[in-house]
């Protein structure tokens, strides 16, 4: 009786302490206005994979501590929603625009207990993603592809197309010979 209840209470305490971690990012850590020391706590209590000379803007919301992966030279504008339950991969020059929401995790509404359900999302090298974009889960954009503001992706999108919509639907192609470097960081933002 006296093992349940540690257990208990040892399970308790480690949730408090990662609910606590998480409330201190989302409500005071994405609002300091330098990236380094952003990037740094990122890196150091959330175990986050973040490259060279990428940038998460202020104002963005973590779900989970691990499951995420930043490449180089990539950019998260202020105001994202990230759902990294089910883990994020995001690739190198990728441009993600304010306000966009990317989630990994859903409930299945065919299930009689409404079950939770994780997928990762996967964003390859040289995706842009217009302001207020939403990957829903288990998607992938394929490397050069680009989602319109606004968008609603529901399922992959293959290399260099580009999407629109609400389901988001092919509306053209990107020329495959991207070659650009994203460095783009404001001095307080």
């Amino acid at each position: 009786m006296i093992l349940l209840k540690d257990n208990y209470l040892i399970n308790k305490f480690k949730q408090i302490v990662g609910e606590g971690l998480l409330y201190f990012t989302n409500r005071i850590v994405n609002h300091i206005p330098f990236h380094f020391v952003r990037l740094g706590f990122y890196r150091s209590f959330l175990k986050f994979d973040i490259g060279l000379d990428s940038a998460v803007f202020m104002g963005t919301w973590f779900d989970t501590k691990s499951n995420f992966k930043l490449g180089n030279n990539s950019v998260i504008n202020q105001n994202c929603r990230l759902d990294n339950r089910g883990g994020i991969i995001i690739g190198d020059n990728v441009s993600i625009s304010a306000e966009v929401c990317i989630l990994t995790a859903d409930h299945d509404l065919q299930s009689a207990d409404f079950a939770g359900r994780t997928r990762p999302v996967t964003i390859e090298d040289y995706v842009f993603l217009g302001t207020r974009a939403m990957i829903l889960p288990g998607v992938t954009l394929g490397k050069g592809s680009a989602v319109a503001a606004g968008a609603v992706v529901t399922k992959n999108v293959p290399p260099f197309t580009i999407v629109a919509g609400v389901p988001a639907k092919p509306i053209g192609i990107r020329q495959a010979d991207l070659q650009y470097h994203i460095s783009y960081r404001r001095l307080f933002w």
